[in-house]
Protein backbone atom coordinates (compact mmCIF):
# COMPACT_ATOMS: atom_id res chain seq x y z
CA UNK A 1 0.00 0.00 0.00
CA UNK A 2 1.50 3.33 -0.93
CA UNK A 3 1.24 6.16 1.55
CA UNK A 4 -1.20 9.00 0.88
CA UNK A 5 0.46 12.03 -0.74
CA UNK A 6 0.43 14.00 2.52
CA UNK A 7 2.62 11.31 4.11
CA UNK A 8 5.17 10.80 1.35
CA UNK A 9 7.57 13.39 2.74
CA UNK A 10 7.36 12.14 6.32
CA UNK A 11 10.12 9.82 7.50
CA UNK A 12 8.52 8.02 10.43
CA UNK A 13 10.65 6.75 13.26
CA UNK A 14 13.17 9.58 13.26
CA UNK A 15 13.66 11.41 16.56
CA UNK A 16 12.37 14.73 15.18
CA UNK A 17 9.21 13.18 13.77
CA UNK A 18 8.59 11.12 16.90
CA UNK A 19 8.93 14.34 18.88
CA UNK A 20 6.37 16.05 16.59
CA UNK A 21 3.88 13.23 17.15
CA UNK A 22 4.42 13.24 20.93
CA UNK A 23 4.08 17.04 21.08
CA UNK A 24 0.84 16.88 19.10
CA UNK A 25 -0.51 14.15 21.39
CA UNK A 26 0.47 16.04 24.54
CA UNK A 27 -1.55 19.01 23.31
CA UNK A 28 -4.64 16.76 23.64
CA UNK A 29 -4.03 16.04 27.36
CA UNK A 30 -7.05 17.13 29.37
CA UNK A 31 -9.49 16.51 26.52
CA UNK A 32 -12.52 14.71 28.03
CA UNK A 33 -13.28 11.12 27.03
CA UNK A 34 -16.16 11.05 24.55
CA UNK A 35 -16.91 7.85 22.63
CA UNK A 36 -16.36 8.24 18.85
CA UNK A 37 -15.17 11.84 19.20
CA UNK A 38 -11.94 13.31 17.81
CA UNK A 39 -11.93 16.99 18.76
CA UNK A 40 -9.06 18.37 20.83
CA UNK A 41 -10.34 20.06 23.97
CA UNK A 42 -13.93 18.91 23.42
CA UNK A 43 -13.79 15.12 23.40
CA UNK A 44 -11.95 12.05 22.13
CA UNK A 45 -11.76 8.33 22.60
CA UNK A 46 -8.50 6.42 22.08
CA UNK A 47 -9.05 6.06 18.33
CA UNK A 48 -10.13 9.69 18.11
CA UNK A 49 -6.86 10.77 19.74
CA UNK A 50 -4.78 8.87 17.18
CA UNK A 51 -6.98 10.21 14.36
CA UNK A 52 -6.58 13.75 15.66
CA UNK A 53 -2.80 13.45 15.89
CA UNK A 54 -2.78 12.03 12.34
CA UNK A 55 -4.69 15.11 11.11
CA UNK A 56 -2.42 17.54 12.96
CA UNK A 57 0.85 15.98 11.83
CA UNK A 58 -0.05 14.60 8.39
CA UNK A 59 -3.22 16.29 7.18
CA UNK A 60 -6.41 14.63 6.06
CA UNK A 61 -7.27 11.20 7.45
CA UNK A 62 -6.89 8.35 4.94
CA UNK A 63 -10.46 7.08 5.40
CA UNK A 64 -13.80 7.84 6.98
CA UNK A 65 -14.67 5.54 9.85
CA UNK A 66 -18.11 4.04 10.26
CA UNK A 67 -19.93 4.51 13.57
CA UNK A 68 -18.93 2.01 16.24
CA UNK A 69 -20.44 1.01 19.57
CA UNK A 70 -18.48 0.72 22.82
CA UNK A 71 -18.71 -3.09 22.59
CA UNK A 72 -17.79 -3.35 18.87
CA UNK A 73 -16.12 -6.57 17.80
CA UNK A 74 -16.63 -8.28 21.16
CA UNK A 75 -19.45 -10.59 20.07
CA UNK A 76 -17.90 -11.45 16.71
CA UNK A 77 -14.29 -11.64 17.94
CA UNK A 78 -13.29 -9.62 14.87
CA UNK A 79 -9.91 -7.90 15.36
CA UNK A 80 -11.09 -4.74 13.57
CA UNK A 81 -8.78 -2.34 15.42
CA UNK A 82 -5.70 -4.51 14.91
CA UNK A 83 -6.56 -5.10 11.25
CA UNK A 84 -7.15 -1.38 10.67
CA UNK A 85 -3.84 -0.47 12.29
CA UNK A 86 -2.10 -3.06 10.15
CA UNK A 87 -3.67 -1.68 6.98
CA UNK A 88 -2.77 1.99 7.63
CA UNK A 89 0.35 1.86 9.77
CA UNK A 90 3.71 0.08 9.64
CA UNK A 91 4.30 -2.77 12.13
CA UNK A 92 7.21 -2.22 14.53
CA UNK A 93 9.02 -4.98 16.42
CA UNK A 94 8.91 -4.32 20.21
CA UNK A 95 12.69 -3.86 20.35
CA UNK A 96 12.51 -1.11 17.72
CA UNK A 97 9.78 0.97 19.31
CA UNK A 98 10.29 4.73 19.40
CA UNK A 99 8.45 7.78 20.72
CA UNK A 100 5.46 8.55 18.51
CA UNK A 101 4.67 4.89 17.78
CA UNK A 102 1.09 3.69 18.15
CA UNK A 103 0.53 0.99 20.77
CA UNK A 104 -2.39 -1.44 20.46
CA UNK A 105 -3.68 -3.03 23.66
CA UNK A 106 -5.87 -6.03 24.48
CA UNK A 107 -7.65 -4.99 27.68
CA UNK A 108 -8.52 -8.54 28.79
CA UNK A 109 -6.92 -11.90 27.98
CA UNK A 110 -8.58 -13.59 24.98
CA UNK A 111 -10.55 -10.42 24.14
CA UNK A 112 -10.20 -8.39 20.96
CA UNK A 113 -7.71 -5.51 20.89
CA UNK A 114 -9.69 -2.39 21.79
CA UNK A 115 -7.35 0.33 23.05
CA UNK A 116 -4.71 2.58 21.47
CA UNK A 117 -2.04 4.88 22.80
CA UNK A 118 0.97 6.81 21.55
CA UNK A 119 4.39 6.01 22.98
CA UNK A 120 5.74 9.18 24.62
CA UNK A 121 9.13 7.93 25.79
CA UNK A 122 11.26 4.84 26.21
CA UNK A 123 13.72 3.53 28.77
CA UNK A 124 13.26 3.69 32.51
CA UNK A 125 10.52 6.33 32.29
CA UNK A 126 8.47 4.81 29.47
CA UNK A 127 5.15 6.64 29.14
CA UNK A 128 2.24 6.71 26.73
CA UNK A 129 -0.60 9.09 25.89
CA UNK A 130 -4.12 7.72 25.54
CA UNK A 131 -7.78 8.58 25.93
CA UNK A 132 -9.14 6.45 28.72
CA UNK A 133 -12.80 6.14 29.69
CA UNK A 134 -13.45 8.02 32.92
CA UNK A 135 -10.11 9.87 32.67
CA UNK A 136 -9.95 11.65 29.30
CA UNK A 137 -6.67 12.09 27.45
CA UNK A 138 -3.82 11.45 29.88
CA UNK A 139 -0.14 10.58 29.89
CA UNK A 140 0.47 7.41 31.88
CA UNK A 141 3.50 5.37 32.86
CA UNK A 142 3.76 2.17 30.83
CA UNK A 143 3.66 0.03 33.96
CA UNK A 144 3.78 -3.79 33.88
CA UNK A 145 -0.05 -4.08 34.02
CA UNK A 146 -0.27 -1.92 30.89
CA UNK A 147 2.76 -3.49 29.20
CA UNK A 148 1.39 -7.03 29.45
CA UNK A 149 -1.72 -5.90 27.52
CA UNK A 150 0.30 -4.74 24.48
CA UNK A 151 -0.57 -6.63 21.31
CA UNK A 152 1.49 -4.66 18.79
CA UNK A 153 3.38 -1.49 17.99
CA UNK A 154 2.84 0.43 14.77
CA UNK A 155 4.44 3.50 13.23
CA UNK A 156 2.88 6.17 11.10
CA UNK A 157 3.81 5.48 7.45
CA UNK A 158 7.28 6.31 6.19
CA UNK A 159 8.07 7.75 2.79
CA UNK A 160 6.05 6.09 0.07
Amino acid sequence: MSAPASLRDFAAGTPDNGARIVAAARAWIGTPYVHQASCKGAGADCLGLVRGVWREVFGREPLTLPAYTPDWSEASGDEALLAGAGALLEPVPPGARAPGDVIVFRMRPNAVAKHLGLLAGTGAATRFIHAYSGHGVVESPLTPPWARRIVAYFRFPARG
